[in-house]
């Protein structure tokens, strides 16, 4: 961890620590409820594993210990793409995850998410709290005994790791490719093969070209992730300009704790979500810097026009479909495309430096 990096996150700590509701006694921690969390990732994988453990040292500390998190990583309950159904079926209280994952449950959780040619970051965290997009979220987890809160963002991810390079539209034609969510289906109108392979598993799959082309992150944790070392090609993004990680809580354990204790909880959820955010640009920024330097095989690109125009059409064909599958789908995307509307203009009233 670089210097600048400690004392962001240190003044982070001391002026959220200010807020703590009490010291922590004896008594507290006798008689302090414990919640059991699962997340998506790996023990020790870089920034998602930051903000749930910074979510749950917050927790402790800002209730004087009479609140815990326990969590459990992918390495120990060995099912990453189950912790919706940990969650609602209350094997665990807490999952910290994406809700993109969860697409074949309900088709909008991947817009909830993040959408193709939507919303950056500030945009939607606009929509969220100053929207109508957490109490639209809130409804469609509502179904399912859960409730679903912000829980960070690495912001615009990159396009993905080819072998080839993509020219033309039929590039991709049968092209196998790790993509998630709803862009998974944008890349399936236009002739790809999405497919949904567990991180730890994808450096092999690309490697031993079980798959062509794949999608993670941004730049540091595709680095670390090896990706550079087994395709040249790397694309700009399209398809997740905001994707929003999500902490699901099971609705029934929501309704058991005090007041007190939810509001640790929104508090400890909001402060990591941030920190997240800028640990992500940070580091993207700086692992950007050296890629040419780390990685000379690497070659930026941007898909041409005609590629882009395609997905584009195929999103939006995408989108009409998800609307009409239920009266709530239809109100998330109209939403989301009135503030997108709403904010885009301001947006795009760049700053001169």
């Amino acid at each position: 961890m670089n210097k600048s990096r400690r004392s962001f996150l240190g003044i982070a700590g001391a002026t959220a620590g200010a807020t703590v509701l009490g010291a922590t006694t004896s008594r507290a921690q006798a008689s302090a409820v414990t919640l059991k969390l699962a997340t998506s990732w790996p023990k020790g994988f870089p920034i998602f594993e930051f903000a749930a453990t910074h979510f749950a040292n917050r927790v402790e500390a800002l209730s004087g210990g009479s609140l815990r998190v326990h969590i459990d990583s992918a390495n120990k309950h060995k099912a990453p793409f189950e912790v919706f159904d940990f969650v609602q079926q209350g094997i665990y209280d807490m999952g910290h995850t994406a809700g993109y994952y969860w697409k074949s449950v309900d088709p909008v959780m991947s817009v909830l998410t993040t959408t193709p040619f939507g919303m950056n970051v500030a945009e939607q965290n606009a929509w969220f709290w100053g929207g109508d997009g957490m109490a639209l979220m809130q409804e469609a987890y509502g179904k399912y005994n859960l409730l679903s809160f912000n829980a960070g963002n690495t912001g615009v991810q990159m396009g993905g790791w080819f072998r080839k390079e993509i020219k033309t539209i039929a590039d991709l034609q049968g092209l196998k490719m790790r993509v998630p969510g709803l862009a998974g289906e944008v890349y399936a109108a236009v002739g790809a093969v999405p497919v949904t392979i567990p991180g730890g598993e994808l450096y092999t799959a690309l490697e031993r070209n079980t798959i062509d082309a794949l999608e993670w992150v941004g730049p540091h944790l595709d680095v670390k992730m090896g990706f550079h070392q087994v395709a040249d090609f790397y694309y700009t993004g399209w398809h997740e300009p905001a994707a929003e990680l999500q902490y699901l809580v099971n609705q029934e354990k929501w309704k058991s704790l005090s007041e007190a204790h939810r509001a640790v909880l929104k508090t400890a959820m909001n402060e990591s979500s941030f920190l997240m955010m800028a640990e992500a640009t940070q580091l993207n920024a700086q692992t950007w810097q050296d890629l040419e330097k780390d990685a000379p095989n690497v070659q930026i690109r941007s898909f041409p026009p005609d590629v882009v125009e395609a997905l584009k059409h195929a999103t939006n064909v995408k989108l009409q479909e998800l609307a009409a599958t239920s009266e709530l789908a239809a109100r998330i995307v109209k939403s989301q495309q009135e503030f997108l509307a709403l904010v885009k203009p301001w947006t795009n009233l760049h700053v001169l430096r």
